[in-house]
This record gives structure tokens, C-alpha cells and sequence, in this order.
């Protein structure tokens, strides 16, 4: 199984950008997919959306599960960033608006296999990708 987040780069801070998760090795469709983020050099500020085991060093920022509609994003882009899969269940979006710059990250996509909604995630089962660095800088 390999996770790939793709679609970072640099923006003006007040932009938006769209970050884009792709698998091999599993359908996206059928998985509880978070998205998540480091900081460069910086320490995790906070959990993110509340789940059973949040002991990754990243921040969770948003979750989509797979055996229900209901979404979760962590407090510190609620209102500000979306997340969505597409009609064929491939690719998982992270929609980000109004970026600021303390969004500045590495952002990664992964999933626990074992989770079949976002609360019972577990960071330790989690399978990650390659992050894609976000920088809002004017």
C-alpha cells in the first residue's frame, strides 16, 4: 500500500490550495483517510481532531470516514479547509482556503486500515505517504 499527497507549493497567505491524496494497493473509497501535518523544525501544537490514539507528532487536520459521511478537522482549520473525496472514490481532496502562515507544512495523507470512522483512529496503525510542503509566505 502506498499513499501519495501531491498539490503543495507556495502561496500568498488569504490563498487556497487544493491537496490531492492518491493510493496503489487499495481503493481510497473503501478507507477512513486523515489528513495530517509537521510543521519544518516545529513541534505538533495539537492533536487535531479528537481520535482514539493521537501520539503521531503530527497534527491531525482533517478526517473523512469510510463508513460514514460526518468529516472532522481540527480546530485550528475549521471553517477554513474541506475535506472530500471524488465520484469514483480515488482520490481523497483536501481543499484549503484562506491560508495563513502558520499553515506552513509538510502535509501527508494516510489511513488506518482499522478505523471505519474517524474517532477510532489510531495514529500507531496508521499507514502513511509522502507529504507535499505547503508554504503561505507573501
Amino acid at each position: 500500500v502506498q499513499l501519495q499527497a501531491s498539490g503543495g507549493g507556495l502561496v500568498q497567505p488569504g490563498g487556497s490550495l487544493r491537496l490531492s491524496c492518491l493510493a496503489s494497493g487499495i481503493t481510497l473509497r473503501y478507507y477512513t483517510i486523515g489528513w495530517f501535518r509537521l510543521a519544518p523544525g516545529k513541534e505538533r501544537e495539537g492533536a487535531g481532531w479528537p481520535r482514539d490514539d493521537a501520539t503521531s507528532e503530527r497534527e491531525g487536520v482533517a478526517c473523512t470516514s469510510a463508513k460514514s459521511d460526518a468529516t472532522y478537522f481540527a480546530n485550528s482549520v475549521k471553517g477554513r479547509f474541506t475535506i472530500s473525496r471524488d465520484n469514483n472514490g480515488s482520490t481523497v481532496y483536501l481543499q484549503m482556503t484562506n491560508l495563513q502562515p502558520e499553515d506552513t507544512a509538510v502535509y501527508y495523507c494516510a489511513t488506518d486500515p482499522i478505523a471505519e470512522r474517524c474517532p477510532e483512529w489510531g495514529d500507531g496503525r496508521a499507514l502513511w505517504g509522502q507529504g507535499t510542503l505547503v508554504t503561505v509566505s507573501s
